[in-house]
């Protein structure tokens, strides 16, 4: 094979680093990986990382895992990977506004979610009650990058990056909580924000298609302040992100990606609106039923024959922890097929 230089390209690649805002992160003043890696000519540091997360069996699984609404009957429904992707682009958005490092934000957002059990939020909430130590996904995504993916060497990213995908996490009370904390560095922290925007505005569409809500049932504050449709409360919720947060990107202000009083206090408003008349409804949840049984049932049946294990999960685990790894990965069709091939469910 002939060989190839490629002189310049790193030192041009770094000065472009340089160059971002004064908070942005950048490779040289990384915390860096658990095991040191040489440089490479071609690409920074969360380069590798986002480009090593794209080539995860886990990311490919996303698009036949439900976001939210279970057994989806039409192919515009979001799934977890759609999710992802629409997490991923409102991120970017704020990053380059900001002067951010766009690499380190994409690799924490096509992350985040790799973590996620089969049948949504519903899924999760089924393990979370049987495992010792609960179930949460960001955990989970964390565990999948640092110890399951390829065949079980882990991905041996960034601390930032793992950082950002454990601290994406919230609570129901606000999008500004920080539950697991905030990330040190606002490429993390604008994630976890965008997480949000993206859930609660596709999330919507969701709903209207499926006849739970309509449009016009939204509270009139969030109409007033945020926009009547999706394109308009995106605009509006990026747009007051970037505003807010400019001194945190330039190191004149608070380190910390956030929302206006007003745009928080409006966005709040609406995440209570879909807890209370879409996520957690009974048409919502009798869907979800059914998924969270298959999780159940698959649980158990492996956490007592954990031979019966193919793959994603380390031999040296306790029963109770490869069960969880095995079943959280799978997507929502294989989780049902295995269940009727082991008589778990009926057909």
């Amino acid at each position: 094979m002939e060989e190839r230089t490629f002189d310049g390209i790193r030192a041009m690649l770094e000065a472009r680093e340089a160059a971002l805002a004064p908070m942005a992160a950048r490779e040289a003043t990384s915390a860096g990986r658990a095991v040191p890696e040489p440089p490479e000519p071609l690409r920074l540091g969360y380069q590798i990382d986002r480009d090593r997360v794209l080539h995860t069996r886990a990311f490919r699984r996303l698009k036949h895992k439900t976001q939210v609404f279970v057994v989806p009957d039409s192919d515009h429904t979001v799934t977890r990977m759609t999710h992802t992707i629409e997490v991923q682009q409102v991120a970017r958005s704020i990053a380059r506004a900001l002067n951010l490092n766009e690499d380190l934000t994409e690799a924490i957002a096509w992350a985040h979610d790799l973590g996620h059990t089969p049948f949504g939020h519903a899924g999760e909430e089924a393990l979370a009650e049987l495992l010792p130590d609960g179930f949460r996904h960001n955990e989970q995504s964390l565990r999948i990058v640092d110890l399951l993916a390829r065949e079980g060497l882990g991905l041996n990213l960034t601390a930032e990056t793992r950082e950002g995908i454990l601290k994406h996490s919230k609570t129901r009370e606000s999008v500004a909580a920080e539950a697991w904390g905030n990330a040190s560095t606002l490429e993390g922290q604008i994630v976890k924000l965008a997480d949000s925007i993206a859930y609660l505005n596709h999330d919507i569409d969701d709903a209207v298609n499926a006849g739970v809500i309509s449009e016009a049932d939204l509270p009139s504050e969030v109409h007033r302040v945020l926009g009547v449709n999706s394109s308009d409360r995106i605009e509006t919720l990026v747009g007051d992100c970037v505003h807010a947060s400019m001194g945190a990107a330039l190191g004149t202000a608070e380190a910390r990606i956030e929302l206006g009083g007003a745009v928080l206090a409006a966005t709040d408003v609406l995440r209570e609106f879909m807890f209370s008349r879409v996520y957690l409804v009974e048409d919502t949840l009798r869907a979800a039923r059914r998924g969270q049984a298959i999780v159940v049932a698959l649980y158990q049946h492996y956490e007592a024959h954990p031979g019966e294990i193919a793959g994603w999960s380390r031999p040296e685990d306790p029963a109770w922890r490869r069960a969880a790894d095995y079943v959280s990965g799978m997507t929502d069709g294989f989780a049902e097929r295995q269940a009727q091939r082991l008589g778990l469910i009926e057909d």
